[in-house]
């Protein structure tokens, strides 16, 4: 019964196979193209974009030599000779025997042991709190908090 329903439903609208060959055909050069212009968006746009990169990378490649050419002038105005060079130009003098002055500081001892951190291990006083956090110790102090914070919203 179904396919006599279907098939008295084609016949009266004039649907016959060769109309639906012609326009499945047409339906799919439609979504053919359609896909075709949706591709070649997405290659227009890499490719752009690629350009763009290649740009960019071009361009950090010119401040890169351009940053070692300025740390070579640095270095070449900060070498030795230039700088006393400038000194004098500016009025200063190569110190003589005649110009040193010693002080002596009271307790300092020039012949220490010189180190950054002390040889012998100090003992953690017990004013230190020691680090014991777990999760449910965070937990009780957050949920603390919040219990707080309801308490103050009633005063």
């Amino acid at each position: 019964m179904a396919q006599t329903w279907v098939q008295h439903a084609l016949a009266r609208t004039g649907w016959k196979p060769q109309n639906q060959v012609v326009t499945l055909g047409l339906l799919a050069i439609l979504i053919t193209l359609v896909f075709a212009g949706i591709y070649l968006s997405q290659v227009a746009n890499f490719a752009i974009l690629n350009r763009e990169t290649q740009g960019l990378i071009e361009q950090r490649d010119q401040l890169e030599r351009r940053n070692e050419e300025l740390r070579g002038q640095i270095a070449e105005l900060e070498t030795v000779p230039r700088l006393l060079e400038r000194a004098q130009a500016r009025g200063f003098r190569l110190a003589q025997a005649t110009d040193l002055e010693y002080l002596v500081v009271e307790g300092y001892n020039p012949n220490r042991a010189i180190t950054s951190a002390p040889l012998v291990a100090q003992e953690v006083s017990p004013s230190v709190p020691i680090y014991d956090e777990t999760f449910s110790g965070w937990l009780e102090v957050q949920i603390d908090l919040l219990r707080r914070q309801f308490e103050s919203f009633g005063q």
